[in-house]
């Protein structure tokens, strides 16, 4: 299929909110960032990054988001179409804490993709049977295959942070994940799989206040859970966890990269072009790719180290 070399002017961008019911409630978008400390106090990305401060106590207006996501999405397609014609097989995996935005991000990501060559992995907690199994063995089966692309909301990372925060793990079974994780990944980057690793970081304030939201919001009590209500008093041991994992299973095959998510708009296209800037797909405009926001998205390997 070929590439045009520019893409269609979008539609009128309040035609999106008809199939988009939760950007109507301006309750989120209207919040300040409290959290706001401009990049350049601090010397380096590396500490910038290390905090919780955020570049921009505004968030992005819903007119400019809808017309840039529109945008990314025509680039997405043309992305599909690339894997599908080359037979690449592209694994995302998208982590973060609680309410970190993972589920949005990729529903965004996914919503004009052919389903057929691209989907979805969220699962629930592994069975008595699959307790019994090696680790990594229920994820096997859902790896992508030749021009597909997968998305794991979620993934053996859980081990790595809820089951070793809310002690649903042993100690040796955490340790014995961290040494297996990395050797797993480079096995699948050996087979042929490209493997993205985004951590959705969000501050403690955003975090209360999404919980908020959810107890508040009808159609998103749901996503509220008993373990998600620990997640404020085990602030700590999350991060403790976060740390641990972006600079221990961080490597050349399959590297993290860090997204400032208190804005969740910003953090959905800045995740968009993350991933896009990075393959050198048929018909990529780089003027609409462009690189990602230097304040906002960094590889962990400058703010953490390799493993």
């Amino acid at each position: 299929m070929a590439s045009p070399e520019s893409n269609p002017p979008p539609p009128v961008w309040q035609e999106y909110l008809a199939d988009s019911p939760d950007l109507l409630d301006n309750t989120d978008l209207e919040r300040r960032i409290d959290n706001v400390a401009a990049p350049g106090d601090d010397s380096t990305r590396r500490q910038y990054f290390r905090s919780a401060r955020y570049p921009y106590p505004l968030r992005m207006d819903l007119r400019t988001y809808m017309e840039q996501k529109y945008a990314l999405q025509i680039e997405l397609v043309k992305f599909q179409n690339w894997t599908l014609e080359t037979g690449r097989k592209v694994l995302v995996l998208m982590e973060g804490r609680d309410a970190a935005g993972k589920g949005s991000t990729i529903k965004r990501m996914m919503e004009f993709l052919n389903p057929r060559y691209a989907r979805v992995v969220a699962l629930d907690k592994p069975s008595e049977r699959e307790r019994t199994q090696w680790y990594f063995q229920r994820y096997v089966d859902r790896l992508p295959a030749a021009g597909e692309i997968v998305f794991f909301d979620r993934s053996w990372y859980n081990r790595a942070g809820v089951e070793r925060v809310m002690e649903f793990c042993t100690r040796e079974q955490y340790a014995e994940f961290m040494t297996q994780a990395p050797l797993f990944e480079r096995m699948l980057h050996a087979d042929g799989i490209t493997i993205l690793k985004f951590y959705l970081s969000i501050s403690k304030e955003e975090q209360a206040a999404r919980f908020e939201e959810r107890r508040s919001n009808p159609l998103k009590q749901w996503k509220l859970s008993p373990i998600d209500l620990e997640a404020q008093q085990r602030w700590d041991r999350y991060t403790e966890a976060e740390i641990a994992t972006l600079s221990l299973t961080n490597s050349a095959e399959a590297s993290w990269t860090i997204v400032k998510a208190d804005d969740k708009l910003r953090a959905r296209l800045e995740t968009m072009r993350s991933l896009l800037s990075r393959f050198p797909y048929r018909g990529r405009l780089d003027e609409v790719v462009g690189a990602p926001d230097p304040w906002i998205v960094a590889p962990a390997t400058e703010v953490f180290g390799d493993a």
